[in-house]
């Protein structure tokens, strides 16, 4: 297995001072470290009899549009407010440095299936934890939760307790 941890790229200071973003942009320009990546959280995700991936904007689209192609799954992206055009449900939720929304259409999936909700980093868990209530307040149930990079120091997964959690890539710097 590749160490695809190297492929990331620190980037201090944003958006903001203190923050370190994850660029995976120097991930995914390497077809070889892409596909591992898609490979490796497939084979966690295989088997989950779920119906469909839920995939976070913007760079959960990427790695959920990979994931449901390579399980056979359709996809349901979940979107930042007046982005989607039909009728849809919304939550607030608090992040660490302010408040946020995320909506998805009411018809994204039928009450009782099962879904994957895939993106690319789990810092907090705040978003994550939103999509969670978001799917179980419409019916859905959890089969999955998968991320390329999970931010350990931040403890996101406390936040996840009681639903299967997968990341990839283990990080202590954040």
């Amino acid at each position: 297995m590749k160490d695809l941890k190297k492929y990331i790229r620190d980037i201090p200071g944003f958006p903001k001072p203190g923050i370190i973003f994850k660029d995976i942009t120097t991930l995914l320009k390497e077809g070889k470290a892409f596909k591992e990546s898609i490979d490796m959280l497939a084979s966690e995700l295989e088997g989950k009899k779920a119906q469909v991936v839920l995939s976070v904007e913007s760079r959960g689209f990427i790695f959920g549009a990979a994931l449901a192609y390579k399980l056979g799954l359709g996809i349901v992206p979940i979107r930042k407010p007046g982005k989607l055009p039909h009728e849809k449900h919304t939550i607030t939720y608090d992040l660490e440095y302010g408040k946020d929304a995320l909506e998805m259409h009411k018809d994204a999936f039928k009450k009782g299936d099962k879904v994957l909700i895939v993106d690319d980093l789990l810092a907090t868990g705040g978003t994550t934890r939103a999509v969670i209530d978001l799917v179980e307040k419409m019916g859905g149930e959890i089969a999955g939760i998968a991320f390329l990079i999970e931010l350990l120091p931040l403890k996101g997964r406390e936040k996840l307790k009681g639903y299967p959690v997968y990341s990839i890539i283990k990080d202590e710097y954040c």
